[in-house]
């Protein structure tokens, strides 16, 4: 028997999980949370996390259907038939739109793994797909996974934004595949009226791409704006699928409760990829789910009325200390230029670490979601009003009293191919 010693064992990981980038708010984090084990007060502003529960009547339909020992089998991986029913039956009721329960709507666990399967189901290599720019990074990221290549658009300007998707159409080898929308945008609150949606349609006919509409926000909104449905467009169907969830609106997000609805065939696809990945949501949660959705419209209603009090608040704020921010009419978050000097002297991840070594306020820094976001932060909606009022008091004091800031000894990378995000941001 040879004495020799066996050489160390080297695990080789997929080189689709080599290729993903560092994680850029991993230095914001990791101070977040030894600030937090110090006994410290931070006012996490960074991540989406919705911070109130869903309605009792959505926990009790949990605990009872919890209880019943014919829920916890496994469950159908596209959803239960009822549950279906009542998204089609939101639909119709919400924005006119008619949908076969049967072949037209998926259950899934939250939108964000629907769309990361959808992608498996209709790209892979050798494929392009557009994808807004600044962008949530599970858009560009779970594209990247599928095998597919990337090309970012900027949203700011809707007319823009359908130009250059047309311009990429006609000069790109081979055209995109697929085009992803998302309004109201994360994270810089973009939206759209319905006729947007019309003009997509035409492009995706003409061109021939299919579309994904992330509509994860389609139930918080302001000042009487509705976010329209891109199924609400004539011929939307015929060309592809939107993406809901209850995260936001219901405040589910670790429920995991999404859905996929539209073209058939999509439907279909996604409900072939996710058959082989999983089992479904748990039963019971989806019976809870349809008890929101049939009987807490009013709740919902009155939880965009608490992020509007938010975000006028923040606003407010904010523009007295120089952030330059748009009043978005939509979705959870506040995404404004950071004021000078620090604009000037500081990229978004320093600035971020800036405010929370100092001020102890944690803020998303604009690259995080792709170099079209540098010069900006995300700051969610997620606290109290007198927690924002506090964390506006404590930034505030912080600016005031470094009116020279100072570059941070670490840089952070500002491009796109070097930035991600929370999966759950």
């Amino acid at each position: 028997m040879s004495s020799n010693p066996s050489p160390p064992f080297k695990i080789q990981l997929a080189d689709r999980l080599v290729k993903l980038p560092p994680y850029v708010l991993a230095r914001v984090n990791a101070l977040r949370d030894a600030k937090r084990q110090a006994g410290q007060d931070v006012i996490d502003l960074g991540m989406g996390n919705p911070s109130e529960p869903p309605q009792d009547v959505v926990i009790d339909k949990l605990n009872e259907a919890a209880r019943d020992p014919n829920n916890h089998g496994y469950s159908k991986a596209t959803g239960i038939l009822n549950l279906k029913r009542e998204v089609a039956a939101k639909y119709q009721r919400k924005f006119g739109v008619r949908l076969d329960p049967h072949n037209e709507v998926v259950v899934t666990i939250g939108s964000k793994e629907g769309f990361s399967h959808m992608l498996l189901a209709t790209v892979g290599p050798g494929d392009n797909v557009i994808i807004p720019a600044p962008f949530f990074p599970a858009h560009k990221y779970a594209v990247a996974m599928a095998g597919a290549s990337v090309i970012a658009l900027e949203v700011g300007n809707h007319e823009r934004f359908l130009s250059d998707i047309a311009f990429t159409c006609e000069h790109l080898s081979p055209p995109p595949k697929l085009v992803v929308f998302n309004y109201p945008h994360n994270p810089s609150s973009v939206t759209v009226e319905p006729e947007f949606w019309v003009e997509v349609v035409k492009l995706a006919k003409k061109y021939g791409f299919m579309v994904i509409s992330d509509f994860a926000y389609a139930d918080v909104a302001f000042d009487g704006y509705q976010p329209p449905s891109f199924l609400a467009a004539p011929g939307a169907k015929e060309v592809g699928v939107e993406f809901t969830t209850m995260s936001k609106g219901y405040n589910m997000a670790g429920w995991r409760v999404g859905f996929c609805c539209g073209n058939p065939e999509m439907v279909k696809a996604l409900g072939v990829i996710k058959g082989y990945y999983d089992y479904g949501l748990f039963q019971a949660i989806q019976i809870a789910a349809i008890v929101a959705l049939r009987h807490t419209d009013a709740a919902v209603e009155a939880q965009s009325r608490i992020y509007q009090a938010r975000r006028d608040l923040l606003l407010d704020g904010l523009r007295k200390q120089g952030w330059q921010v748009p009043t978005p009419k939509a979705g959870m978050f506040v995404w404004g230029k950071y004021p000078e000097p620090w604009a000037s002297q500081m990229n978004s991840v320093d600035f971020a670490m800036y405010m929370l070594e100092n001020a102890n306020v944690a803020l998303s820094p604009g690259t995080g979601f792709g170099s079209a976001g540098e010069g900006y932060c995300r700051m969610a909606l997620v606290e109290n009003e007198n927690r924002l009022k506090q964390a506006l008091r404590q930034m505030g004091r912080c600016l005031e009293r470094d009116s020279k800031p100072h570059q941070a000894t670490e840089p952070a990378s500002n491009g796109a191919e070097k930035s991600v995000v929370s999966a759950t941001g």
